[in-house]
């Protein structure tokens, strides 16, 4: 078996800017405008930042070997995982992802039936095929290697990437870092995720809720008249339309399979799952709604946690806007569908519009990385876009959308992310259905008022950031304080 070197920064301190800095740093998104398919996108559990990222991550990388002609001459691969990927990524498939990625495939694209035969041939072999035709020697021990004491300055969850001809000299090293909802940045790569073009020119550009309102206020346009218009620079209006409809099926197919399905969770927790012997209860129960007016709640709660545990058997979900937060926006859209008066397909695209604008704001100034900043840049990332996207389809104001989305997020800050066995399973799942509800009660706060309130939306996504900021990183994403370590794994 070779060895291949080890190569690193070594012992580092991370670096967190006390505002967003632009340009120099490859992980701010404050001058990138950010297209409704960032927010939304089709793949696999059970992680945005830990799977889709670093599948995402591997495929740029063997993607930048052939476009160089280094392909070819490529006779080893070496991958790191720093920080946060490092302690909990075997929990969050990390090491399945990465496999999947220098092989040649894409999270939007590939079977979740497929993943196991292919990462056991790999394993079995100790062969992998680049880009899917390339064979060279792959042992897992030694070219993937986690440092789970290490982190690359720029962010929490960095990856470096290297690959050596045969006699052992360095064709291409590459660092990497997935700052959450699947989204992958890089020093020198403009293409920051699966949409291209990010510097086009809007008609309606804003970096802030402020100025998303004054826009809205200027041209009498409400956010998802603005936002659909906006994405019209990216594509046309209907492939927009048609990729609004796609995610909406999606996450409603991925409620169904989570309700239809029984079992037990993989990873070792053995956590059952619980959707489908309530959806079973529910459905053999019609009159239940007439003796217990919560019973909406109940549908609610089912729509999350079917969500959360196909998320975390490694099924399809829509990243929306991470995968540990992927059942809030589809439980909150289904019960507008389901429960609301005057609900329509419209309706549902202004809603996934609605709530893309908000997230966008929330990457641009903070981010939605647990490893950042812990749960509430991913559960209240979350019910902060769901409290907005309800209250636009429901009649709200753009101010009153923009004060249910900052009610949201205020009643979670602080929220940490500390996952029992580095798994995306509890707290997680259950924590969809509270931010979900949460959501949902923020919107009717907001609609019973005028839209004017103290706190704006910018000033609680900034708190957020600072929040985050002063979070110890035991409670971001690493497996370490928390729930992860006050409770005995079983």
């Amino acid at each position: 078996m070779t060895t291949i070197p080890k190569t690193g920064l070594g012992n580092v301190t991370p670096v967190v800017p006390s505002k967003p800095t632009g340009k120099s740093d490859p992980t701010s998104q404050l001058d990138v405008n950010i297209s409704v398919t960032d927010l939304y996108t089709i793949g696999i559990g059970p992680s945005s930042s830990h799977t889709v990222g670093p599948m995402r991550a591997a495929k740029r990388f063997v993607d930048r070997l052939t476009s160089e002609s280094l392909l070819t001459s490529t006779n080893r691969v070496l991958v790191e995982l720093f920080g946060s990927l490092a302690l909990t990524g075997h929990g969050h498939g990390t090491d399945l992802a990465i496999l999947l990625g220098l092989s040649g495939c894409r999270p939007s694209t590939i079977d979740p039936e497929e993943v196991e035969p292919l990462v056991g041939e790999i394993r079995q072999n100790e062969k992998i095929l680049l880009c899917g035709h390339h064979e060279i020697p792959f042992y897992e021990e030694d070219n993937l290697l986690f440092h789970k004491d290490r982190i690359l300055t720029e962010h929490a969850n960095g990856m470096r990437f290297s690959a050596f001809d045969a006699d052992g000299t360095l064709l291409l090293d590459k660092e990497y870092f997935s700052v959450g909802g699947g989204y992958v940045v890089s020093h020198g790569e403009g293409d920051r995720s699966e949409t291209k073009g990010h510097n086009v020119q809007l008609p309606y550009p804003f970096t802030s809720a402020e100025e998303l309102l004054a826009l809205g206020q200027k041209f009498g346009l409400s956010i998802a008249e603005m936002m659909l218009a906006n994405e019209s620079s990216w594509r046309d209006e209907e492939e927009t339309i048609t990729f609004l409809d796609d995610v909406n099926d999606a996450m409603i197919n991925c409620i169904r399979r989570g309700c239809e399905t029984d079992g037990i969770l993989p990873g070792g927790l053995n956590v059952k799952r619980r959707a489908h012997q309530i959806f079973k209860d529910l459905m053999e129960n019609p009159e239940r709604a007439s003796r217990d007016p919560l019973t909406v709640l109940d549908w609610v709660n089912l729509y999350a946690l079917a969500v959360n545990e196909e998320n975390a058997a490694g099924g399809r979900v829509v990243t929306a806007p991470t995968n540990g937060a992927a059942g809030v926006i589809p439980a909150v859209l289904k019960y507008y569908q389901r429960f609301c008066a005057g609900a329509d397909q419209k309706g549902s695209r202004d809603f996934l519009l609605t709530a893309s604008a908000i997230g966008a704001i929330y990457k641009k100034r903070a981010s939605i990385s647990a490893a950042e900043m812990g749960c509430q840049g991913e559960v209240g990332v979350a019910c902060s876009m769901a409290a907005g996207a309800l209250t636009a389809v429901l009649g709200g104001t753009n101010e009153q959308v923009e004060n249910a989305a900052e009610i949201g997020m205020e009643h979670n800050l602080g929220l940490t992310c500390d996952p029992i066995g580095g798994l995306v399973q509890i707290p997680c799942i259950e924590r969809n259905t509270m931010g979900a509800m949460k959501a949902i009660n923020a919107a009717r706060l907001a609609l019973s008022g005028d839209g004017t309130h103290v706190v704006s939306l910018d000033e609680v996504i900034e708190t957020m950031r600072q929040t985050g900021i002063d979070m110890s990183s035991k409670y971001k994403e690493t497996s370490q304080g928390g729930l992860a370590v006050n409770v005995v794994e079983c």
